[in-house]
């Protein structure tokens, strides 16, 4: 189990993941209450609600939808910037779209002139490769390649004569000794509505995202995500066009009911996401990526950077428009 309310989850300092919550919601006064639920729950979670894929607003699109709640809960005291007379609804949304969607605009020429630049691999192809190679930890035992998989007990494990026999752990991979394994998500089921893929042993050659079999992982690089950077240029965004940080009410959130994910069975139960701030659903919407297995870390916490100067940027140039010093 796992609490993932804003008093444990949020407060990260840019570009990782080493915020310890925050203690008080500030426009309450009064600490955030705990929300605990099934960590396999949260990470299915998380990976579906902000996959932003085919049919969907996509990332950029998420981060309006974001915008207009919180624009509906502060209404109708719209203060640009928390200053002056209050904006009318037109303004403020006039406004508003112009400076979130142009940091959005301007992070994904960022991320994308990167993933050109670099043409970095994903994780299928990183794992896929690297354990169709070997294992990278022993050179006395089988299958050893220097740019295999390293060793991980209960993670990543070489097959043996002794691993695959009846009643063991890698029994559903006799024939296939000597190769390397991965504890992981087996795959969709036959139906997802009542059937779930489950977590078990498959060879890493055959490893997949958490996505749905028609969800593939995006044909181009992952460096950087551009989940992250979309994400962390709207927030800077949001943060300045409200005057604060945190969401209307010092928190925001939304509940996946049980029983309703795509990819699998589940939740078992209702599960409440929770963000206190714009940046911790920021963050959020680039773990999401590691949880479905389409980025590495590398790719997340860079997007984090290059989204906060887009954003920031994008907003200074915003504020020019506003006031005339800035011409189209």
């Amino acid at each position: 189990m796992i609490d993932i309310s804003p008093r444990a989850l949020g407060g990260n300092p840019l570009g990782s993941n080493d915020g310890r919550g925050h203690p008080v919601n500030p426009a309450t006064g009064r600490p955030y209450p705990p929300n605990v639920v099934n960590e396999g729950d949260f990470g299915r979670v998380v990976a579906e609600f902000w996959a932003d894929g085919p049919n969907s607003e996509t990332p950029p699109g998420h981060w309006n939808v974001l915008a207009n709640l919180v624009s509906d809960e502060l209404a109708p005291d719209l203060r640009i910037g928390a200053r002056g007379a209050p904006a009318d609804r037109l303004e403020w949304d006039v406004k508003l779209y112009l400076a979130l969607n142009g940091a959005v605009h301007d992070a994904a020429i960022a991320a994308w002139g990167l993933k050109g630049y670099y043409d970095s691999s994903r994780p299928i192809s990183l794992i896929r490769y690297m354990g169709g190679l070997g294992q990278s930890s022993d050179p006395a035992l089988p299958s050893y390649n220097p740019a295999g998989l390293p060793l991980v007990d209960g993670l990543i494990e070489l097959v043996t004569d002794e691993t695959t026999a009846p009643g063991e752990r890698h029994a559903a991979l006799a024939g296939h000794e000597g190769e390397i394994a991965v504890r992981s998500w087996t795959g969709t089921p036959e139906d997802p509505t009542t059937q779930i893929g489950g977590v078990g042993w498959i060879l890493a050659v055959d490893w997949i995202p958490y996505q749905l079999p028609t969800f593939v992982t995006p044909a181009f690089a992952g460096y950087v995500s551009g989940h992250s950077t979309f994400s962390r240029a709207a927030a800077e965004v949001l943060t300045a066009f409200t005057g604060s940080e945190y969401f209307p009410g010092g928190v925001s959130g939304y509940t996946i009911p049980a029983g309703s994910l795509k990819f699998e069975k589940g939740p078992t139960t209702d599960v409440r996401l929770e963000w206190a701030t714009y940046f911790d659903a920021a963050d959020q919407a680039g773990q999401s990526r590691l949880w479905g297995g389409i980025h590495i870390q590398a790719d997340d916490f860079a997007g984090r950077r290059i989204g906060a100067q887009s954003g920031r940027e994008a907003w200074a140039l915003a504020q020019r428009y506003f006031d005339g010093s800035a011409t189209p």
